[in-house]
């Protein structure tokens, strides 16, 4: 997977930005247990949030197993991501980041997905909630071939 992170900011960051640009990071590197690592036990990711075809009861993946299982239902069938963060509001041991993440998929699909993506952390920064607000039928309405 190639790196394709693009956040204009400065480089000392609260605890959660510096999280989700970990997070975002380890993505588009292709590594999960470098990504899983980022995450405190009892973590939970949803997303998007609410009922998806990624979690149809809509209660998110829980600990690092179920986060794990996320990773290969989703993450790991992409070829490469490229992360734009167009802004970012950090609050707390939270943030929220506005931006499109691109995924490129097999067959040569590329997907543009914009939202909103919540990070907050615990007291050693790591993530224990990652709430992604983005709503599937926009996301794919951009889906084209490259």
């Amino acid at each position: 997977m190639g790196v394709e992170v693009s956040w204009d900011t400065e480089a000392e960051q609260p605890p959660a930005r510096a999280a989700a640009y970990a997070s975002m990071t380890a993505v588009a590197a292709g590594d999960k247990n470098g990504w899983l690592t980022l995450f405190a036990p009892e973590a939970v990711v949803e997303d998007p949030v609410g009922p998806s075809m990624f979690d149809e009861q809509g209660r998110g993946h829980h600990g690092h197993e179920g986060i794990a299982a996320f990773w290969e239902l989703t993450i790991a069938n992409v070829e490469r991501f490229e992360f734009v963060i167009r802004d970012s509001f950090a609050a707390g041991a939270e943030v929220a980041n506005v931006g499109t993440i691109t995924t490129f998929l097999p067959g040569g699909y590329r997907v543009d997905t914009d939202g909103v993506f919540v990070y907050r952390v615990d007291d050693a920064g790591l993530i224990i909630s990652m709430r992604a607000f983005w709503e599937t039928e926009r996301a794919m309405a951009t889906a084209r071939q490259v």
